[in-house]
Formats: structure tokens, sequence, C-alpha cells
């Protein structure tokens, strides 16, 4: 069968997807692959794993009609063309558009995964409510036309169903995008404790509280590294660098910018943090557990699926700079603690998240095996 997979972000679409993607082509399937970034960046790292890639044009946080309206018309362009078997959409943007444009191509097989609400959905304000209820009306269309709606956390799920976006019998839950065992494997804790968040600058994903908390721990434990990877973003709720330039100046962070591969950075720390408000399943937090690392992430939607509170490591509540700060302090003066919740950091990663699986549930749901 021929397969198109849309996402309206091609390095999510790249490095969240690709294990999907390869299990499709296992199968005996093709794989198309369509993202807004240029082929010519992109399309020779697909090929190596025998994907085609095709650049898609939209604006990921753009609210222009217009652009909107463009972003359809390509689509239904693109799949009148190629006349998928089936169809994987994810992320906002690709998953309304993409399920539309298929109804109208009577594509019928037609896959999508809302993986997190993300942060206009959840947001407040009159013009993050207008767009909301925009928004609500696209997804339920969207849902109508779709065979099979995945969702990463059972928050999302009953979210949806609860507003009619969806019927509950047309859902599937997945343990998130799952983790590549093989990749990332448990790595030695280093000698002295150490902190990582990883995860593109925006506010949502909590990261000034972070900081914040840093700023409380390096004050009390000066030799206590800060780490922070990620890039700077377009989100109405990205950090500025004028925002992190006040702990870079004071040492209180150390900040590595973006970064193809995260393992290296993710063996030189003790604990993973990540306080943010929402998610679908924090992918970063998947990659940290089967590393062997200790978690501390917040008790909300998409990311209190990933922590037993006191085993693996521990939830606090969003935009709780004294809570993170205070489980911060334990795990430094705990190393033993911290050592036992990295090991069942593995434990759970091998168990629930390991790729393999999530894929399986996929492919089955979608009778590609």
């Amino acid at each position: 069968m021929k397969i198109v997979v849309l996402s309206s972000h091609t390095s999510s679409l790249f490095w969240f997807r690709m294990d999907m993607m390869k299990d499709f082509i296992k199968s005996g399937h093709s794989v198309i692959a369509l993202g807004p970034e240029p082929e010519e960046n992109w399309a020779f790292r697909f090929e190596k794993s025998g994907i085609k890639y095709k650049q898609l044009f939209v604006e990921r946080n753009g609210t222009n009609p217009l652009s909107d309206l463009k972003t359809y018309r390509e689509i239904y362009r693109f799949l009148k063309e190629e006349k998928p078997d089936k169809v994987f959409a994810y992320q906002a943007k690709t998953v309304i558009y993409g399920c539309l444009a298929s109804k109208a191509n009577r594509i019928s097989e037609v896959y999508s995964l809302i993986a997190g609400l993300g942060s206009v959905f959840r947001g407040v304000g009159l013009k993050n409510q207008i767009i909301k209820q925009i928004m609500k009306i696209q997804y339920r269309a969207a849902c109508k036309a779709s065979k099979m709606v995945f969702f990463q956390n059972v928050d999302d799920k009953n979210e949806f169903v609860s507003n009619g976006l969806v019927d509950e019998e047309k859902t599937r839950i997945l343990n998130g995008s799952g983790v590549n065992l093989e990749r990332f494997t448990p790595e030695p804790l280093p000698d002295k404790p150490a902190f990582l968040f990883i995860g593109r600058l925006i506010k949502d994903k909590g990261v000034l509280e972070y900081m914040q908390a840093c700023k409380l721990i390096k004050s009390e434990f000066p030799e206590v590294r800060c780490m922070l990877v990620g890039p700077y973003d377009s989100n109405p709720s990205a950090l500025r660098p004028d925002e992190l330039k006040p702990y870079l100046d004071q040492q209180v962070i150390e900040y590595f910018g973006e970064q193809i591969d995260v393992r290296p950075f993710l063996k030189l720390c003790s604990t993973f943090v990540l306080p943010s408000y929402h998610e679908g399943t924090p992918k970063t937090v998947l990659e940290a557990m089967a590393t062997g690392r200790s978690i501390i992430t917040s008790d909300a939607p998409g990311c209190r699926e990933t922590v037993t509170d006191g085993l693996n490591g521990y939830l606090v509540k969003t935009k709780d700079i004294q809570g993170l700060y205070k489980k911060m302090k334990v795990l430094i003066e705990n190393p033993e603690l911290n050592k036992s919740m990295a090991e069942q950091s593995i434990v759970l990663a091998r168990d629930k998240y390991d790729v393999v699986l999530v894929n399986k549930s996929i492919m089955e749901t979608m009778k590609l095996t």
C-alpha cells in the first residue's frame, strides 16, 4: 500500500515518526512524508530510509485563513495526484486540512494522531477563546473524516469526547511516540548531580520555571550543573533571547542550543526535568528514561503518565517553582534514591514505551500487518 504521512513540523516528522515509517516499509508498504521544510534540506535524510519526502506549505502557528486555504489546496492536489491507500496525519493543521482534503478525495483510510492539544487550545484570553472555538469546529470535521483517532493520553481523549469532537469508539490510546531502545540505551550516571531540560523554548513547556528553580539550586549548590537544550520557536508562548540572557550572564544555565543528537547531553545529566503545562506524551522524557535517568515533570496531561511519583521520579504542580526546586534538592542530597529512580525509569521505558510496541499498535489499527 501507498501511505502518506503528514506533519506541520518536518523535524518532528523525522525524529518522532521515523521509526513508525520504517516499520511501514518493513511490512512492504511505500511511504511519502510531507512537511513544511525545503526538500533540498531534508529529502536525502528521508531517502536513506526509503521514504520519499515532499515539501508542503503550512504556517504552523499562523492564523491567516488564506494561508490555511493554501495548505488545504496543496494537500488536496497532492493526494489527488498520488492517490494513496492510507493517510496518517498529526499536528493540528495537518490533521485538520489533511483529513478534510482526504475526504474530498474520497480517501476513507485516514488516521489522525492528536499528540497534545497545544498552547492555543488550552490558552486563555478572548483571542485564544475565539481560535479555540474555530479549532473545535475544524477538529470535529477532521475527526468525522478519520477512520480512527489516536491520542497519547486519556486527558486529551476525554476532552475531545466530552466536547463532542470525536466518538469514543473511534479513539485509541497510544503510549506516546515510543522510544527506540536500540538508539537510547542505559548510561552510567555522572559523578555529580546535574539537571537537564530538552525542548522547544516555549513558556508552556515550563522553561521559565525550570530556570528559576535552577537559580535557587545554584545559590545553594553552585557546583551542580543546570543544562538547557532546544531551539527558539515561533509559538505564541515562545521564550525571547533577552529572557534567557540573565540566566546565562549569571551562569545559572548552560545553554547548548538546538541539537540533532541529544544522547550526549542525556549522558551528562543525573535527572531530566520537564515542568510542562501539557503534552501529548513527551518523547524527550521517554528518551531520558531509556537512558536511565530520574524524571521530574509536571502533574499535567501527557506528563503524569511517564512518572509513578516516588518510583522513577517526581510529579510537581504546574508553575510551582518552589515545588520543583524542593524535588531537585531531594535528588541532589540523596544520590542513592536518584540511582534507584533511574533504574526504575529503564524498567518503565522497556515495559511500556518501547517504540516497537507502540508501532505495532498503530499498524494493527491501520491493518498494515
